[in-house]
Parts: structure tokens; C-alpha cells; sequence
């Protein structure tokens, strides 16, 4: 929470910085008069410490302010928006999640091979693009070349007269494409962390010990994949963030109504409110899965868990 606040603070100086604000952004046509009032009503003629006072208490109290541009709370513009952020985000981080441990895993037992150094570059190529680039990729691939899915937007213009059933298949299909671009940007970025943690875990004694043994291949790889989980854990959670921010461009060039598209769409109307509200979301969504993915770690290892609870008991003990 108090790096979430800090993130906003941050945005809050930083829009603040900007030239102009939300009277600004009325439009050149709309009278001084009119916008020296709204700047009177909303307080954006006080100095910036003053705002800045008046933002903090308000949020302190549970006030994430009003929204200029769309005319209601600014919190309400963000719970509305994060459901469909997550809608694309979950799913995605978990496809990422399981093609990049299943390519990096095979990648690393066939290491060198000429199958794994051409994955190996197909996987840069996906790493270094950036996310708006292969958004538009697929959309001009799927929707436009090879009209198969639709272009943007959360349904259709004729989902209100489908069965529930095509309801249902409607909104995936318009979720496929988001979700795609987030997985492949995801797995192409844990793909090489497991290769390479799963090379190092195969050199390990007791992977050595296990084939010495007489142990079945497939068993001995699934004791090693498991043990090399960890490191693409904590990519996992380090990802996050980065897969939340890019959001901004990808739900920008697909329509989609969410966190990224209302923190876009805040920006250019100089809406300090939802900017700041939405900047806060990001945060503690970033903080849960980082809370998230340590869960998973300890799940992997238990021995973190163990590890965590007599570091507990020490720091009790000496208090």
C-alpha cells in the first residue's frame, strides 16, 4: 500500500508538472469565463502543495476524487475498468506461465541443438518487440488479412440478441487477441529464464545420482523441471508490473475498456483524479501478485516456508 501511494504521489507531481490542466482540456471553443470557473469549482487554481494536502486527506478518507472528464468518482471509473484489466492479465500470465516453462524446460534438455537455437531466436525476436508493435501484428493478421477474430471492443453490436452461450463465445473471441498479445510478450521473457535454469539444474549431483540410478528419464526431468521452477517464479512476479503498464497501449489499440485504456484516456483529459486513482489500482494489484506468486513459490518449495517462519521466530524471540 504505501508503494502504491508513493507510485501516485509520483503521478500526482508528475501531471501536475505538465502544462495545462483539466479546464485546458475543455477545448479551445469553450469561453475563459467557463474555465476559470471550473478551475474555482474543482480547485485547480490553488497552489499545487494545497491540491496535493487536499488529495492526500481525501484519500486518507477514501475519496479518490471526481472525475473531471467523465463526470463521477474517480474510483468508480477504476473498479469498472480493472475487472476487464484482469480479464486479460490472469489468463495471460498463465498461458505465459505454462508455454514458456514447457518450451524453456525443453529448450534446456535439448540444449544446442539446431531445433532449440532456432527457438532460441524466434524467442529474441518475441522479447525485443515491443507490445504495441505485435498488438497491431495480430490485429492486422487475425482481423484484417485473416478476418477471424474481431478487431476490439468487449462484445459485439449484436451480442444483446444472442443465446447465452454465443454470449459466452462472443466475449472470448474479442478476448483472444489481448490475451495473446500478453502471454506471448510473457512467455517469451520467461522462456529464457527456464532454459537456462533448467541447463543449470540438470548439471546438479542429485540429477547426475538419479540417472546413475537407474531412474526413468521422464521421472528424472520432472524432479529437475520442478526444481528449476523457482527463478521463473520470481520472473513471474517481476513481469507483472511490466505486463500491467503495458496494458496502456494494448487496450488502446483493441478498445478495451480497462485499467490501461481509462489511465490513457486520463492523461490526455488532464483528469488528475483517476490518473492518481489509477496509478494506486496498479499498485496493489502489482503487490497482490507479487503476494501471489510467493504462495506459488512456497507451494514449489516448501523449505521457503519453513525458512520464512524461523525467521519469524528468530526476530520474535529477539524482541
Amino acid at each position: 500500500m504505501v508503494a502504491a501511494f508513493a507510485a501516485a504521489t509520483f503521478a500526482f507531481v508528475c501531471i501536475q508538472l505538465a502544462p495545462g490542466d483539466p479546464a485546458t482540456a475543455l477545448g479551445e471553443g469553450v469561453p475563459a469565463v467557463v474555465r476559470a470557473r471550473a478551475r474555482a469549482v474543482y480547485g485547480f487554481d490553488d497552489p499545487v502543495l494545497v491540491q496535493y494536502g487536499r488529495w492526500v486527506c481525501a484519500i486518507l478518507g477514501g475519496d479518490f476524487g471526481y472525475s473531471t472528464s467523465q463526470h463521477r468518482p474517480a474510483l468508480d471509473v477504476v473498479l469498472d475498468a480493472i475487472p476487464n484489466s484482469l480479464a486479460i492479465v490472469l489468463p495471460g500470465l498463465l498461458l505465459a506461465l505454462v508455454a514458456g516453462s514447457a518450451v524453456g524446460t525443453w529448450q534446456g534438455i535439448h540444449a544446442g541443438s539446431r531445433r532449440d537455437r532456432w527457438l532460441s531466436r524466434l524467442v529474441f525476436v518475441l522479447h525485443v518487440l515491443p507490445e504495441f508493435f505485435l498488438a497491431l501484428a495480430l490485429l492486422v493478421l487475425f482481423s484484417i488479412a485473416w478476418p477471424l477474430l474481431p478487431s476490439g471492443g468487449v462484445v459485439s453490436d449484436t451480442h444483446a440478441y444472442l443465446s447465452p452461450m454465443a454470449q459466452f463465445a462472443d466475449r472470448l473471441r474479442h478476448l483472444v487477441l489481448p490475451c495473446l498479445v500478453v502471454a506471448l510478450f510473457g512467455a517469451a521473457t520467461l522462456v529464457r529464464f527456464q532454459r537456462q535454469s533448467m541447463r543449470d539444474t540438470i548439471e546438479l549431483p542429485f540429477v547426475r545420482t538419479a540417472f546413475a540410478n537407474g531412474l526413468p528419464p521422464r521421472r528424472v526431468y520432472l524432479g529437475a523441471w520442478r526444481a528449476s521452477l523457482l527463478p521463473v517464479l520470481t520472473m513471474l512476479g517481476v513481469l507483472l508490473p511490466f505486463a500491467v503498464l503495458g496494458l496502456v497501449f494494448v487496450e488502446q489499440i483493441f478498445a478495451w475498456p480497462g485499467l490501461g485504456l481509462a489511465l490513457f484516456n486520463a492523461i490526455n483529459a488532464r483528469d488528475y483524479d483517476v490518473v492518481a486513482a489509477c496509478v494506486v489500482a496498479q499498485g496493489l494489484i502489482t503487490g497482490a501478485g507479487s503476494v501471489a506468486v510467493e504462495l506459488l513459490r512456497e507451494a514449489v518449495d516448501p523449505r521457503l516456508a519453513d525458512a520464512a517462519m524461523e525467521s519469524s521466530a528468530q526476530l520474535a524471540a529477539r524482541s
